[in-house]
């Protein structure tokens, strides 16, 4: 118990008071009668603290170890997870702090509420809050979505977020991860499962159609959750990026002149071909209107200003994940472009576009 309690940075005490709880007991013996720890024993101790160190109280540490249905590749899958969401609070805490830094920098005066939204209780609030308040469905993705459904008439809705693409007129489970995604969810909304998709806790063949919207690359692997979509469905309706093309990151003039770093975000994730050939779906591109309600990344691509705007921006995973530089320095240089007309000269063939095609794509198997 020393042995353990040394290398899991914990107590004895601590180890002892788990013992008592029967939150993790011993069950192996030494040749000398003490009791020792087994594999699993050590397995099921490192789930307990991880999701102690992540702020779960023991009772709530109890339910998750205990699960019977949460195998060690689930419970994997779900600390990591959450850990991702831990670290994206943390990057979001930092980017504040440098805004705040650069303001002072400036002898600039941050007044009581602009301190207690960048580092209180309202951080998270105004990050997730932007998302609801920017990220709506966009009527004519949505139809296209909707019409790939077919006559579909349960679905399972992948990475539902707050579920902004739910069709109205099915029967629909979401499936989200995030507390925070799950939190913002409409009252009214389909019942939502905490679960990863590499992991589904459904049997096969559950659903009419699993559906992911602009999710995927979020997944940790991303070819396992689709594969798990086309296990519990009959049919797959997935709306993801393509990469493949050579010079993609060409398409679209933010990542061309703005933030290459953009490449990076989405280094390691599968190709199009790759992701079509695991699920047997054929590919369909969906053009982005340009007066797309849906505020995602490429949404503003005859809009350009919108992306100056703090409050758009924290709706956009990209940004958290370029990092705070990267974010200012792109953000600078667009309004330096704006002002000049450097942007306008630039990408005047955009101006008479009604809608653009800028690497989004459907997946639709069926």
């Amino acid at each position: 118990m020393g042995r353990v309690a040394d290398l899991a940075g914990v107590s004895v005490r601590t180890l002892h008071h788990y013992d008592e709880i029967r939150l993790v007991q011993p069950s192996a013996r030494t040749a000398a009668g003490y009791r020792a720890y087994s594999a699993e024993d050590v397995e099921r101790l490192r789930e307990v603290l991880v999701y102690r160190r992540l702020g779960f109280g023991l009772r709530e540490v109890a339910e998750l170890v205990g699960d019977p249905s949460t195998d060690a590749i689930a419970h994997l899958r779900r600390l990591r997870g959450l850990l991702l969401e831990r670290r994206a609070r943390a990057d979001a805490m930092v980017a504040s702090i440098d805004r705040e830094l650069e303001a002072r920098s400036k002898g600039l005066k941050v007044t009581p509420e602009e301190q207690l939204e960048m580092l209180g209780a309202r951080l998270y609030d105004a990050i997730g809050g932007a998302y609801t308040a920017t990220r709506r469905t966009e009527p004519r993705i949505a139809a296209q979505i909707w019409d790939a459904l077919g006559d579909a008439e349960t679905v399972l809705n992948v990475g539902a977020g707050t579920g902004s693409y739910e069709p109205a007129d099915r029967e629909v489970t979401a499936v989200e991860p995030s507390a925070v995604m799950r939190a913002q969810r409409p009252a009214d909304s389909a019942p939502c499962v905490a679960a990863a998709a590499e992991d589904l806790p459904f049997e096969d063949h559950s659903f009419d159609v699993a559906m992911a919207v602009s999710t995927v690359h979020h997944w940790g692997d991303p070819i396992a959750g689709l594969r798990e979509m086309r296990r519990v469905a009959r049919r797959v309706v997935v709306l993801t990026f393509d990469t493949d093309e050579s010079g993609w990151q060409d398409r679209f003039w933010l990542t061309r002149d703005y933030l290459p770093e953009f490449a990076g975000v989405l280094a390691g994730f599968p190709s199009l071909a790759g992701m079509a050939d695991a699920i047997d779906a054929r590919v369909e591109p969906v053009p982005i209107p340009w007066d797309c309600a849906d505020g995602l990344f490429e949404a503003y691509w005859r809009r350009p200003g919108a992306y100056l705007d703090d409050h758009v921006r924290r709706a956009m995973s990209v940004w958290t994940r370029v990092g705070p530089e990267a974010e200012r320095r792109a953000v600078r240089s667009l309004n330096d472009d704006l002002q000049s007309g450097r942007w306008a000269e630039r990408n005047r063939d955009l101006t008479d576009l009604g809608a653009a095609d800028l690497g989004l794509r459907l997946l639709v198997a069926t």
